[in-house]
C-alpha cells in the first residue's frame, strides 16, 4: 500500500470576502474566495475557552456563474484537494501557497442566509451544488439484485413523480 496516496480536504466555514472570477488566456474561468474555519477548545490550565480561526484560500475552475452567490459570510461546504504553487515576491524572494482546489461547493443555511443577487418573491435560486465534471464517461446503472439495467424514469417525469416536469416547477 505504500503507492497509493489520498489527497481530499474537507471544510465547512463561511466566506471571508465576496468570490472574484477571473478568467486565463484560453478562456476558462477561475472563481476564487477564502474560507474561514474556527475551532473551540477549553484551555486545561485556566479553564478559558479559546478559539483558533484558520484561513484558507480556494480556488474553483469552470463555474464563473456562482461569483454572486458566494459572498462574505455565507457558510460553505467545500470538498478539494490541497495544491502548493510557489512565487517570487516583489523582492525576488520565493513564496509558496497552499490553496484547496475545489472539487464541490455546497451553500448552506436557510433562505435567510442563501438568497442570490436578486430577489425571488420568496424561493431560492441559489444553486445548491457546484461540482467540477470528474469523468466524462456515463456511469452504468445497474440494478442492485443484478438483473440488468436499472428502470428509467418515466417521459417527462421524475422516478419519484410521474407526469411531472421541469416546466411544472414554479421557479
Amino acid at each position: 500500500m505504500a503507492s497509493r496516496s489520498v489527497n481530499k480536504v474537507i471544510l465547512v466555514g463561511r466566506l471571508g470576502k465576496d468570490a472574484e472570477t477571473k478568467f486565463t488566456p484560453s478562456g476558462q474561468s477561475l472563481t476564487r474566495f477564502s474560507v474561514a474555519t474556527s475551532r473551540r477548545w477549553k484551555d486545561q490550565q485556566s479553564g478559558e475557552w479559546k478559539e483558533e480561526t484558520d484561513w484558507h484560500n480556494i480556488s474553483l475552475w469552470r463555474s464563473e456563474n456562482v461569483a454572486p452567490y458566494l459572498t462574505k459570510g455565507k457558510q460553505v461546504y467545500i470538498e478539494g484537494r490541497l495544491q502548493t504553487r510557489s512565487y517570487e515576491d516583489k523582492d525576488g524572494q520565493k513564496k509558496y501557497a497552499t490553496d484547496v482546489v475545489a472539487d464541490d461547493v455546497i451553500l448552506l443555511g436557510g433562505r435567510e442566509e442563501g438568497g442570490g443577487p436578486t430577489d425571488t418573491g420568496g424561493y431560492s435560486q441559489e444553486p445548491r451544488m457546484v461540482s467540477q465534471p470528474r469523468s466524462a464517461a456515463p456511469r452504468p446503472q445497474s440494478d442492485p439484485m443484478g438483473g440488468g439495467a436499472a428502470a428509467s424514469a418515466p417521459v417527462g417525469g421524475s422516478p419519484f413523480e410521474p407526469g411531472i416536469s421541469d416546466d411544472d416547477v414554479p421557479f
